[in-house]
C-alpha cells in the first residue's frame, strides 16, 4: 500500500463539529476499502486564496493514510460528489513525516514570515538604479500618438 496525505476544505457555514465528523466519515471510507488512516488534524477555518462557490472561508482537515489507490479513489470520488466539501487535495508521498505538520506547528519553530534572507539595508520602497530605457517624456510621447 501507498502512502497519501489528503487536505479536505470543508464549507464554512458547517459547525467544527460537523467538520471534524467530515474526518470520521472519509477515514471510514478509506479503511472500508482497505487502508488505514494513520493521523488526522483539524486545522479550523481559514481564509481561502480566492472564493469558492462564494465562500471566503473554509474549514481545513488534513489526514495521514496508508491505503491502496482503489480505496483514495473511491474517497476523493465520495467527497467530490459530497455538498459540504468543497475541495479535496491528494499527495503520494514517501514516507510521513513525524510529529505535527507545518500548518500546526507554532510560528516561532516554522519561521517567521519575513524571514526571507538578507535583502541589504536598502529602504521600502527604494527601486535602487533601474533603468527605464529609451522611454520619452510624457510630452514627447503625446506628439507621437498625435501622429498617428
Amino acid at each position: 500500500m501507498a502512502l497519501y496525505e489528503h487536505v479536505l476544505i470543508a464549507r464554512q457555514d458547517l459547525s467544527n463539529t460537523q467538520a471534524e465528523g467530515l474526518i470520521e466519515h472519509f477515514s471510514t471510507v478509506l479503511a472500508d476499502n482497505g487502508g488505514r488512516v494513520i493521523e488526522n488534524e483539524y486545522w479550523g477555518v481559514r481564509t481561502l486564496a480566492y472564493k469558492i462557490n462564494k465562500n471566503r472561508k473554509g474549514h481545513y482537515a488534513f489526514l495521514r493514510s496508508d491505503a491502496p489507490s482503489a480505496a483514495v479513489q473511491e474517497m476523493e470520488r465520495l467527497a467530490r460528489l459530497h455538498d459540504d466539501v468543497m475541495r479535496v487535495m491528494t499527495v503520494r508521498v514517501d514516507k510521513h513525516e513525524e510529529g505535527p505538520s507545518v500548518q500546526m506547528q507554532k510560528r516561532e519553530e516554522r519561521g517567521e514570515r519575513g524571514d526571507r534572507g538578507d535583502r541589504g539595508d536598502r529602504p521600502r520602497g527604494d527601486r535602487g538604479d533601474r533603468d527605464r530605457g529609451d522611454r520619452a517624456d510624457r510630452g514627447e510621447r503625446r506628439e507621437r500618438t498625435e501622429r498617428i
